[in-house]
């Protein structure tokens, strides 16, 4: 097969790796780490890349996204299949399974995850040092705003006088990929868990996920939608669904 891959550059190590491991032809397009902030825009952007995919020989077009802040929701296939991981964001693609995510999730909801490729290709003037859990878009909105504000400096003093660190989190997690030397991420990770009081683990993540997603064995991890379909949240363990696209509706 020939397949195009949208994804996300906090997950560009891997997603380069498992591309050149898989038996098929995959190209790559990465987007911006931190779209996802303004979902409608993200969507916009990958629409219009799946768009463009339209009759240049692709067998399917597979995103190496989640659900993330809902910013795939409303995604349609146009001529061929449309693939993405069944995952609420891609913590969910760095540990490599639903069920581990949602333990953590529900285990420990107020936990900052660091990951080397988020770390090394982070935009420094507007997005998070780590990526925080998905119960607490509220606080990291409060951080993006004063780091637009006040600069990344301020914003974090502000943060801590303020102790919203503290009250939202308690736990810095670095998660190993066993790509790249993640040394001196893993050290910033436990250094801001020190900072602020915080538990400090390291964890092993998994490439099970994207390496399917890129060799093509979508399983029930995975959504594929036949043309003229559209992702829709389910609202379920399942994550997301699809339903017919609605011409007439937009």
């Amino acid at each position: 097969m020939r397949l195009k891959c949208l994804g996300c550059d906090a997950l560009a190590r891997i997603v380069y790796l498992c591309a050149a491991q898989s038996s098929h032809i995959v190209d790559v397009e990465l987007f911006q780490l931190g779209l996802h902030n303004d979902p409608s825009d993200l969507r916009a952007r990958l629409q219009e890349q799946i768009d463009a995919t339209t009759g240049q020989g692709y067998d399917a077009i597979v995103l190496a996204y989640g659900l993330c802040g809902q910013a795939t929701t409303g995604l349609i296939a146009r001529d061929i299949p449309l693939v993405i991981p069944r995952a609420h964001d891609c913590i969910t693609l760095f540990l490599g399974d639903r069920e581990r995510y949602k333990d953590e999730f529900e285990n420990n909801p107020g936990t900052f995850w660091y990951t080397l490729d988020y770390i090394e290709r982070k935009d420094s003037a507007g997005t998070a040092l780590s990526l925080g859990s998905g119960l607490d878009t509220d606080i990291n909105a409060i951080y993006d705003e004063y780091v637009e504000k006040y600069g990344v400096d301020n914003a974090d003093y502000l943060m801590e006088v303020m102790g919203a660190w503290q009250s939202h989190y308690q736990r810095a997690v670095f998660i190993d990929m066993g790509v790249g030397d993640g040394a001196a991420v893993e050290a910033v990770a436990q250094s801001e868990a020190t900072r602020r009081g915080w538990i400090f683990e390291r964890v092993t993540g998994d490439l099970v996920l994207i390496r399917r997603l890129l060799a093509g064995d979508w399983g029930t991890d995975f959504l594929s939608l036949e043309p003229g379909q559209q992702i829709t949240m389910s609202y379920d363990d399942n994550v997301i669904g699809c339903l017919k696209h609605d011409q007439d509706g937009g």
